[in-house]
């Protein structure tokens, strides 16, 4: 079948991708910018890439208009805590516009466990959007889950942060609230199995994995099977403001995502709806072995995606690849240059860079920093790196985002997402001479922005001439 994949750069969408191609689908990913697509090049080669924004267009594209089915994986919430539902609406609706121009017969919509009379601003969005895209003029299929458990889902990264982090803990009442995790494996069965199945159209399905659990019993689940010991106090009161405050200095969720996870955190998100589950089969994984079979990824180096690559998880939501041209005029700059006796070995330390490696000179600095723009609003360092040796274009590495990585040309440009008063690149590039230049490229917004460069100065010195140093002689 020809599939439309949107949120193709998301965490799901980076999963499903693998799958629907190994079942020999033709797949057309929807991004908004084709260049942040963070797929190798064995992958691009076999999809096709429509460029969408669906907050903006609203005309089909010819290279859709023959789709058979689409998934529609759209979200905002990390993006914003006040509008996000009124853009997922919005969304939802170009969307449907935009599937009357094509001869699709369903839809595939991944959305979130809706059975309390309560619902959170969260949970009241996605049914929003179920109730959008059920006027479509096509046939829709909804798959409601509750936490995901995989390497790099952001519900996973939040607790693994918590439990690798604090051996005591101090935690607000919705720790007690119940949900039902189920395995990113089990979703992607979900998400591929009900394709072209006719008895699934037009049904909104719940489903869940075997474990009833409160966030308590997770997070302690998660530590024996990590073999760690935790102590986890409860208070009766801790507002949602200071939880998601917690939550963004301990683990590396964004605020905006903190805030509106806290807000759902209060909902009870259980099911027994097994509808699904018997139809295709599926005999859905324990949450303790949703837990290894993640770990087995991470040690193994194969995290395929994580949510932390999403633009939402850092400063600048759109148009990023505008920065892919670094500007001379009213810049600042650090140039350094090393000639380099392994050419090879100095371009995978480059693309090693950042994330458990850390930057090789002064990481005691870059902590810091990191800490700071922690505090300041930012996204400091914990965003870490999803794959420990490849780098793409749109992955975050921690508070920069990665703007072009091409090894065949040995260039690697990254530009800064943390908190500062302008615009900053960093550039590694390896010449036909065997000489390694990295360049530090800093835009100034006003007076505070050379302020910032200058007071800053003494410590890029330092930090830069060690790093280039580090990478060239390892």
């Amino acid at each position: 079948m020809r599939i439309l994949l949107t949120g193709a750069n998301g965490y799901i969408g980076m999963r499903l991708l693998p799958e629907l191609l190994e079942q020999g689908h033709e797949v057309v990913c929807a991004v908004r910018n084709r260049n942040r697509l963070s797929l190798d090049k064995m992958l691009l080669k076999q999809v096709e890439i429509v460029e969408l924004d669906f907050l903006k267009d609203s005309k089909t594209p010819d290279l859709i208009k023959s789709i058979d089915v689409a998934y529609y994986l759209i979200h905002s919430m990390s993006a914003s805590t006040n509008d996000f539902d009124s853009q997922e609406a919005a969304a939802a609706e170009n969307f449907n516009k935009i599937m009357q121009g094509t001869r699709v017969k369903q839809v595939i919509f991944l959305s979130g466990i809706i059975n309390q009379n309560e619902l959170s601003k969260h949970l009241e969005s996605r049914k929003k959007v179920e109730n959008i895209l059920y006027e479509g003029d096509f046939n829709l299929t909804v798959i409601r889950a509750a936490i995901i458990v995989g390497s790099g889902s952001s519900s996973f990264e939040i607790i693994r942060d918590l439990c690798e982090k604090l051996p005591v803990m101090i935690t607000p009442q919705w720790v007690k609230t119940k949900c039902q995790p189920i395995s990113i494996r089990d979703i992607l069965q979900f998400l591929t199995g009900v394709i072209g199945k006719e008895e699934c159209y037009n049904l909104s399905f719940d489903v869940g994995g075997p474990d009833v659990l409160t966030y308590q019993q997770m997070m302690e689940q998660y530590a024996e099977v990590r073999g760690l010991k935790i102590v986890i106090l409860g208070v009766p009161v801790m507002s949602p403001r200071l939880s998601s405050y917690w939550l963004y200095f301990v683990t590396s969720t964004s605020y905006k995502l903190a805030l509106n996870l806290v807000d759902s955190m209060k909902i009870e998100v259980t099911t027994n709806d097994t509808r699904l589950q018997s139809i295709l089969g599926i005999e859905p994984i324990p949450y303790k072995k949703a837990i290894k079979l993640a770990f087995e990824k991470i040690e193994q180096n194969q995290v395929v995606s994580s949510w932390k690559d999403s633009l939402s998880s850092g400063r600048f939501k759109k148009d990023i690849n505008k920065y892919i041209q670094v500007p001379t005029y009213g810049c600042l700059t650090d140039k350094q240059t090393a000639a380099l006796e392994n050419p090879q070995e100095a371009l995978n330390r480059i693309w090693a860079i950042g994330g458990m490696k850390g930057w090789y000179y002064g990481n005691w600095l870059w902590k810091f920093r990191g800490y700071v723009d922690k505090i300041f609003g930012g996204v400091g360092l914990r965003r870490g790196r999803t794959n420990a040796t490849e780098i793409n274009a749109g992955d975050s590495l921690d508070f920069w985002r990665v703007l072009l990585a091409d090894k065949e040309e040995k260039r690697l440009l990254l530009f800064a997402e943390m908190r500062v008063p302008g615009e900053a690149w960093l550039e590694f590039r390896i010449d036909e001479k065997n000489t390694l230049h990295q360049t530090a490229t800093f835009r100034p917004k006003g007076i505070a922005g050379r302020l910032y460069w200058y007071s800053m100065y003494p410590f890029h010195y330092f930090i830069f001439e060690g790093m280039i140093n580090k990478i060239a002689k390892g």
